[in-house]
């Protein structure tokens, strides 16, 4: 849902033509998947210390699309992408590569994204497929938990920093609030709280902005799907777009995010595109497709308050999609052994350099004192 906002500018138009999707990935699957199992395995690892691994693992009885860069005496962090379906893999040279001296960088394809999505799919996507292979938090949940558990065991750590933007902190705080032993600490940025009410808030906020803009154009739009929640993505869609075109007043240059090489594929391209789409549909709930709404199933007020592990959570001032007023509600109800309230001026939903860079601080200041050298 939201790394879309700053890789993927087209990425919304094409839930207005989802039927076109759902029927034309026949021959593009097929292909990719013997591509991707003749491939799945990479090291040039260039020092006995350094690690640079990129392969599949069997994870909760898929294969999953992992990458493990850095040094393999430091702290490992693993990183819950947003989207659903949004893979940081592909941009994570271009934001965390500087990183790899200090940490060991885990970036991870969820379920239905990226080269996960590709080498999963079949070869045509029917209401059927959707109604018998549901993505859900719970699912992804126990994904995130046992692929941690592979991790630990592989790199023989005790614990692993766990990181997660916008959908990939929801994702974030279930996982650690279930396993706290697997985990230093979280930290969240844009975090989601209850997508229903986020979205509500939303329709709201974006309303007043084009009222006082007199931007009859997306006034229309909004009359035309009223208010969240939607059991189309058609719908969401529309809504989405709206959002990300106030969100872009906010955005910082964006020119330093970059495709790395490696992804930089028309193979890769497209299962990064179905896949978000894929996900999209999953998330928000569609009839057409029997595919049933992930954000019904969220609400982090509910039983995720209770946190045995250091709590840092990162959040836009001008974030539209998960505002502060509801991030910092949640912030105010959690419990935990320490946590941390940074608010970013000037920042929107997702990852930019401010984010980054807050990030960096909360390692560097909070974390790697806590820990000791005990990794």
């Amino acid at each position: 849902m939201h790394i879309r906002y700053h890789f993927k500018a087209s990425s919304l138009l094409l839930f207005l033509f989802i039927e076109i999707f759902i029927f034309q990935k026949n021959l593009i699957f097929a292909e990719s998947k013997n591509a991707f199992r003749n491939n799945a395995f990479s090291n040039d690892s260039t020092s006995n210390n350094r690690i640079c691994e990129e392969r599949f693992v069997k994870i909760n009885g898929i294969d999953q699309w992992i990458t493990i860069k850095g040094e393999r005496s430091k702290p490992p962090i693993l990183f819950l992408h947003g989207g659903p379906g949004s893979p940081l893999s592909p941009y994570s040279d271009s934001i965390y590569g500087k990183w790899e001296k200090e940490f060991i960088i885990i970036q991870w394809d969820q379920r239905g994204s990226g080269r996960t999505f590709g080498i999963n799919a079949p070869g045509e996507l029917t209401p059927d497929y959707f109604k018998s292979n549901p993505l859900t938090l719970d699912l992804m949940t126990a994904d995130g938990i046992e692929l941690t558990e592979y991790l630990l065991k592989y790199l023989r750590k005790q614990k692993i920093i766990l990181y997660g933007v916008s959908w990939g902190s929801a994702l974030g705080v279930k996982m650690s609030i279930k396993r706290p032993d697997l985990f230093y600490a979280y930290i969240g940025t844009s975090v989601v709280v209850n997508p229903s009410e986020d979205l509500l808030y939303d329709y709201h906020k974006i309303y007043s902005k084009a009222q006082s803009k007199n931007d009859q154009e997306s006034i229309n739009t909004l009359n035309s799907i009223g208010l969240p929640p939607y059991d189309n993505v058609r719908n969401a869609g529309k809504l989405f777009r709206i959002i990300k075109k106030y969100e872009k007043q906010n955005l910082h240059d964006s020119s330093w995010l970059k495709l790395s090489p490696e992804y930089d594929n028309e193979k890769d391209i497209q299962h990064l595109s179905d896949g978000d789409d894929y996900s999209f549909i999953n998330y928000i709930g569609d009839k057409r497709f029997v595919a049933k709404s992930i954000i019904s199933t969220c609400n982090l007020l509910i039983d995720d308050l209770e946190f045995k592990i250091p709590v840092y959570i990162i959040q836009g001032e001008e974030d539209i999609l998960t505002p502060k007023e509801i991030t910092k509600n949640y912030f105010d109800k959690i419990r935990a052994s320490k946590k941390e309230y940074i608010l970013l001026p000037k920042t929107a939903h997702g990852i930019d350099r401010s984010v980054v860079e807050a990030q960096y601080k909360i390692m560097k200041n909070y974390i790697l004192p806590f820990m000791q050298g005990n990794y």
